[in-house]
């Protein structure tokens, strides 16, 4: 499985419709579930949670939680279902989840995540991963990283994404946490330098082909977040100057291929606006980008959008108006 660069999990934003249309443009991409809770995968809908189309493969499944139990016997579940890499989320500084004690502030307790993936590892034949911060409130020093890093790589784990800034616990919202504290990208790189045998895995504030390259040389893989759901054509860019890979889609051709999914997904039940609202960036920088998302907005991403909206589009793309102005 390539992790050389891979699509972060992001809550209400890598769902299976996400997925699906990112793998349109992207083959090589590794793709994240959404965090989901172990209780929920224990004693939820597991089909309604965990089901996925076979074309988003290769995909990883998040896992939020701290009761190794649970997660070994989500972890298991996630490997019945199919998936490819099992990760547990030691990054999420959101009050709701620290409250319910998993995310970030496991941070403080090495001893028990470590307890956690030697569970998960001995119930699955699958990967067991991690992704976390480097530090937390004020606890950042770069020892205190690495030691957290030692005591779970002591468990067999070989692969740890590091989203390189602190979580401020309590203090600050997810999203200020996505950009108030700073970048420490040294941490990472320092890491990858400790453990030259291990996998180490970049995130946070990755946005451009330059930054990607540049973070490759230094690390064995690029996580993005953000910039793959508001901008997802980059990753066309990614396959072109990452994987060498030509046989791209055009922006055109993405949503004529993803015509048949939406077609076959709106039989199941599935409301046309929990795709479509996906594809709201797909012409990010193009001279008709205002159109697409207008036309989207007042069209297909309203809860009560029918087939006949698709058809339309169809017709749009079909005789190039769409083309024309988003080029």
């Amino acid at each position: 499985m390539n992790r050389t660069v891979s699509v972060a999990p992001m809550m209400d934003c890598t769902d299976r419709h996400e997925r699906y249309f990112l793998r349109l443009i992207s083959k090589n991409t590794l793709l994240y579930t959404e965090m989901i809770v172990d209780e929920a995968i224990s004693r939820g809908n597991k089909k309604k949670l965990l089901e996925f189309n076979i074309k988003e493969k290769p995909v990883a499944l998040q896992i939020g939680g701290s009761s190794p139990k649970l997660l070994a016997e989500a972890a298991k579940i996630g490997e019945d279902f199919g998936y490819d890499e099992i990760n547990l989320n030691l990054g999420c500084p959101s009050k709701k989840v620290e409250k319910n004690k998993f995310g970030a502030c496991l941070m403080k307790e090495p001893n028990l995540v470590a307890d956690c993936l030697s569970k998960m590892q001995a119930s699955t034949k699958l990967p067991v991963t991690i992704k976390t911060r480097i530090g937390y409130d004020n606890v950042e020093d770069y020892e205190n990283f690495h030691n957290f890093i030692s005591t779970l790589k002591s468990t067999g784990i070989k692969t740890f994404i590091i989203h390189a800034r602190k979580a401020m616990l309590g203090k600050f919202t997810p999203k200020q946490n996505l950009n108030i504290p700073p970048l420490k990208y040294d941490y990472v790189y320092n890491l990858k330098k400790d453990f030259p045998n291990d996998e180490i895995i970049i995130n946070g504030g990755i946005t451009t082909i330059e930054e990607i390259k540049h973070h490759l040389k230094k690390t064995n893989g690029v996580m993005i977040g953000r910039a793959a759901y508001h901008t997802p054509y980059l990753l066309a860019e990614i396959e072109k100057e990452i994987f060498n890979n030509e046989s791209i889609l055009s922006r055109q051709e993405v949503i004529e291929n993803l015509i048949p999914y939406v077609k076959n997904e709106l039989k199941k039940g599935t409301r046309l606006n929990q795709i479509m609202r996906h594809t709201l960036g797909l012409f990010h920088g193009q001279s008709g980008a205002g159109y697409w998302k207008r036309y989207l907005s007042e069209n297909m991403c309203v809860r009560d959008a029918d087939v006949q909206k698709i058809n339309h589009l169809m017709d749009k793309i079909k005789y190039n108006n769409v083309e024309r102005r988003v080029g």
